[in-house]
């Protein structure tokens, strides 16, 4: 008798996990030059630090208050569907980002998730790495 494996799994991977600063030199200064975290990309409100044994970043951003966890999706569109679908509500719905799209939904405990994907293509740096365009 076959089992229903259920549906595919909507989150892909982790992205990021965006720590708010009040001052993007500061959070450099701490996160890059104390704690060792390498630059791979900044922008006038935010800069991407690798995490070395994972393909997600902490990105130190300026823009909102709250610490925010990013999660990679296939489509953000579909992503806001079905996450509704499944009990969630969208926050905030669908939105162009620089790299792709977003979404912010929150689950039925409360917690607020950032759903992204990368359909315009990750982030090209220049050699102090300043952002340049997408690949």
């Amino acid at each position: 008798m076959a089992t229903d494996p259920g549906p595919a799994p909507l989150i892909r991977q982790v992205d990021c996990i965006q720590i708010p600063v009040s001052d993007l030199d500061a959070g450099l200064a701490f996160y890059r030059d104390k704690l060792g975290h390498e630059l791979i990309w900044r922008t006038d409100t935010a800069a991407g630090l690798r995490l070395p044994e994972s393909k997600a970043e902490i990105v130190l951003q300026t823009e909102r208050p709250q610490l925010e966890p990013n999660l990679k999706v296939d489509s953000a569109d579909e992503a806001s569907q079905r996450f509704v679908m499944a009990g969630g509500s969208v926050v905030v719905p669908p939105f162009d980002v620089a790299i792709g799209r977003c979404v912010v939904v929150q689950d039925p405990f409360g917690n607020r998730l950032v759903l992204l994907d990368m359909t315009k293509g990750r982030f090209v740096t220049d050699e102090f790495g300043n952002v340049t365009g997408n690949a």
